[in-house]
């Protein structure tokens, strides 16, 4: 049993539509599903070539009447199999296509035939500031144009291509096989229906030229290494009339110093004296803001963590910042002179007398418990 959807399904129309329902109903259709309106995505291609395939059959009467009375394998005797690809496609309904985009209906081929310009990369490197806050930078990137000489037409001005002899403009050439008919790329003009005779000398008949670009780009708040901006319009030039295609900015952040990021937070380590951390009191911190002011507890311990809520990095959502986390270090001082070290040997014969009783009551507890 075929797996193929009803051809009135798939064009969205009842069974007695007229022609002009039905071709109005494949212009909407091929319109939404055009493969340079959606790049890389193959169930929009799919969507293309059923929808192509039911209008040619629903548009042909004596095809339309076979299908009527025996369904899709009534049409295995007609020799029709779909169609072999877009080329296929823009070909047949080459009228259709010149309506829809005033352009000869193919991606594919040049002079005369729409093609999208090719998407380009360019890799970004931001300091850790310029990541948090935003910036705007000026990129230099290279990409080929549409010819300012010939407009992208590869003639030299003046002079107008031919149509090819071969295909009569169609780029394509049909043999017929029993009941198949086979349609096979144009090989005297490759596809673009017309041969340049007299190239352009400026770009040598290509009909576009290397430059190199300038271009501004706003880096918004919050972005991270990994993050893509996606500048429409900015990529290559496209053939024939066609759409340029995007630039994809990809974002790389350098590391800082004195902050690490995890997502929206940042941490950082402050060294402390042994003597603050006892005696507790203010300290000031670096922020993404400049200094801050800490107010460290008495008895602040190696490693203790403190937070400064909204202090972190912005969300590219909605703005809304993540925390700044210290992380608390206390050092142990070096270089003490003789005054110094006999007053921590005090404090230190002090604190083992507490540490002695401490440890006695513990051991005496135990011993009970034992008991």
């Amino acid at each position: 049993m075929s797996t193929k959807r009803d051809y009135y399904e798939v064009l969205g129309v009842g069974r007695q539509a007229s022609d002009a329902e039905l071709k109005s109903a494949y212009r909407k259709l091929a319109l939404q599903f055009h493969p340079d309106r959606n790049p890389g995505d193959h169930t929009a291609e799919e969507n293309f070539k059923e929808a192509a395939e039911a209008y040619e059959v629903l548009r042909d009467p004596r095809k339309r009447q076979i299908y009527d009375q025996y369904g899709h394998a009534g049409l295995e005797g007609t020799g029709f199999t779909g169609f072999g690809g877009f080329e296929d496609i823009f070909s047949s309904f080459s009228s259709i296509f010149e309506d829809l985009f005033g352009i000869r209906g193919s991606r594919h081929g040049s002079r005369g035939r729409a093609q999208r310009g090719s998407d380009l990369r360019y890799d970004l490197g931001l300091s850790f500031m310029e990541a948090a806050f935003g910036a705007e930078k000026s990129i230099e990137v290279e990409k080929r144009e549409t010819c300012p000489v010939c407009q992208g037409t590869g003639c030299e001005p003046g002079t107008q291509p031919e149509t090819c002899s071969q295909c009569q403009g169609t780029g394509q050439v049909t043999r017929s096989q029993g009941f198949f008919t086979l349609r096979t790329t144009c090989p005297r003009c490759r596809g673009a229906g017309q041969i340049v005779t007299h190239p352009c000398a400026h770009c040598r008949g290509a009909g576009q030229v290397n430059t190199v670009r300038r271009v501004s780009v706003k880096i918004p708040a919050g972005v991270d290494t990994g993050s893509r901006l996606r500048l429409s319009g900015e990529g290559e030039s496209g053939i024939g009339g066609g759409p340029a295609g995007d630039l994809y900015v990809v974002i790389h952040v350098e590391p800082h110093d004195f902050f690490k990021r995890e997502g929206r937070d940042i941490i950082c380590q402050v060294p402390v004296s042994m003597i603050q951390a006892t005696l507790g009191g203010e300290i000031k911190v670096p922020t993404l803001n400049g200094e801050k002011a800490l107010q460290l507890p008495k008895g602040t311990q190696f490693g203790d963590v403190f937070r400064f809520r909204g202090a972190g990095i912005p969300s590219l959502r909605n703005g809304d910042r993540g925390d700044q986390i210290i992380q608390v270090l206390v050092r142990t001082p070096t270089g003490l002179n003789r005054k110094q070290e006999n007053l921590l040997r005090q404090f230190a014969e002090m604190e083992d007398g507490k540490l002695g009783s401490k440890l006695k009551n513990m051991l005496k507890g135990g011993a009970k418990a034992v008991n």
